[in-house]
């Protein structure tokens, strides 16, 4: 238990192993001696930042991306997303995910925020941004055939939450933290 409130003690790192090392990600085990003294092992997944896109076209539809996850095996609506590349910019990414994912390329980016998806397990950080301006310019990838693009007005965004329509946790938090961000903004 911390000593003082809202403050928790800080591990220290005995020692380090990697276990995976993949295309996307990287597993690590640390062996780890607690705040209270105990020894401990933690299982780490390494992934590089990654964007999440809110993106609006003129008439205030969100774009949407609904593709299979294999994880899951089933289909999700989400924001567009990836990650960013070495010598990449996170801007840069926003429009080159826009292009890949939705075939848009946005004029006007701006970034909202920053969140870490599953700090209990990974270090995943996500950077959030909102997508405007948008123009007709695709680019291919060879891991976006199955997309489909859907548009959906930014009014049914909370009831398609709420309903369950969308289940993914970045377009929950993203779509959610942008329509607060409107109400401030406008």
């Amino acid at each position: 238990m911390a000593e003082k409130k809202g403050e928790a003690k800080p591990e220290k790192l005995l020692l380090r192993k990697i276990v995976f090392e993949g295309r996307a990600m990287k597993v690590r085990v640390d062996t780890v001696l607690t705040g209270d003294g105990k020894r401990s092992t933690r299982e780490v997944v390494e992934r590089g930042d990654c964007v999440a896109v809110v993106a609006l076209d003129a008439e205030k539809n969100v774009l949407l991306v609904n593709q299979f996850r294999t994880p899951l095996w089933k289909n999700l609506l989400e924001i567009p997303a990836g990650g960013i590349e070495k010598r990449e910019t996170a801007e840069v990414t926003v429009v080159r995910e826009m292009r890949e994912e939705t075939g848009f390329k946005p004029d006007k980016v701006v970034r909202l925020c920053g969140f870490f998806f599953s700090p209990g397990f990974s270090n995943e950080y996500c950077h959030l941004y909102l997508a405007e301006d948008l123009t007709v310019d695709p680019l291919r990838a060879e891991d976006t055939a199955g997309i489909e693009l859907v548009k959906m007005p930014v009014t049914d965004v909370v009831s398609a939450i709420t309903s369950g329509r969308i289940q993914d946790g970045k377009s929950i938090a993203g779509l959610m933290y942008y329509l607060e961000w409107r109400k401030n903004n406008q």
